[in-house]
């Protein structure tokens, strides 16, 4: 029996928190060499919504997306996916949460170049044991607009298809929530600009949760909301975001990082 897909439009999720932060501090080093990379950060990413997290160099950004991930330990506070606290799991659950309930999108693809592109996108389920809902599969591959492109090898595609595939690979599991470190960071401006319409897409159309790190005003247009870093704490939280709102922002921080 196929079950009936419901997408949820952006902005009709009631405000849920697919992921929250609360008070959450990472220290690396300790005495005269310690480092706060994130300093008692509290925030909330909700369900349905398509958030930018930016900051200078060193302001906490990827820090703070690898903690919520579930790829880095944090030092204090709390980091939850739904209502999952992350800093108590064992590395067994840990790892089962990221299978199920997170998917990542990164700079690099990290594509198999064995396989093709469907078999890449159903990689994870396939290594999870967990069966191919054909209906959603087929509705992810055509918001990524790759329905003719699924026998293709990473080889035999762009770099803007290769990032698309990761795209649907992410999106493959219906995961709580979607990370994506620098996710056009490879891409020329073309290829980028199409990969980000298929996660702003991904959300309006299918619901889903996306939470991108970026350095670039352009892709940080794309998103609903945009949450700056600086010095390892919140300091700017800008909804309905425009390239040039972003980049006037950006501007307000100084060559160390520091905002004015």
């Amino acid at each position: 029996m196929t079950t009936s897909i419901q997408p949820v439009p952006a902005g009709l999720s009631g405000g849920l928190a697919a992921a929250s932060a609360t008070d959450l501090s990472k220290v690396y080093g300790a005495g005269e060499t310690r480092v706060a990379a994130l300093d008692r950060v509290s925030l909330d990413f909700r369900q349905g919504e398509f958030t930018a997290i930016m900051g200078p160099s060193g302001s906490g950004k990827s820090t703070l997306m690898h903690c919520m991930a579930g790829l880095d330990s944090v030092s204090s506070g709390s980091a939850r996916i739904g209502d999952t606290e992350l800093t108590t799991l064992k590395e067994k659950k840990l790892t089962q949460l990221r299978r199920d309930k997170i998917g990542f999108i990164f700079q690099a693809f990290n594509l198999l170049p064995t396989l093709n592109a469907l078999e890449n996108i159903t990689l994870p389920l396939d290594i999870a044991g967990r069966k191919v809902d054909r209906a959603w599969l087929d509705q992810v591959v055509s918001t990524v607009g790759l329905s003719g492109r699924l026998g293709h090898r990473p080889s035999q595609l762009s770099g803007g298809q290769q990032q698309r595939v990761a795209v649907a690979r992410a999106l493959a599991s219906r995961p709580e929530i979607i990370f994506g470190d620098e996710p056009t960071g490879n891409l020329d401006s073309r290829a980028g600009s199409e990969v980000l319409g298929f996660l702003r897409n991904s959300v309006r159309e299918l619901g889903q949760t996306v939470v991108i790190v970026t350095h670039d005003p352009v892709a940080a247009s794309y998103s609903d909301r945009v949450v700056f870093l600086a010095d390892g704490r919140i300091v700017d939280d800008m909804a309905s975001p425009t390239a040039e709102k972003v980049l006037e922002r950006m501007k307000g921080f100084d060559a160390k990082g520091r905002t004015s």
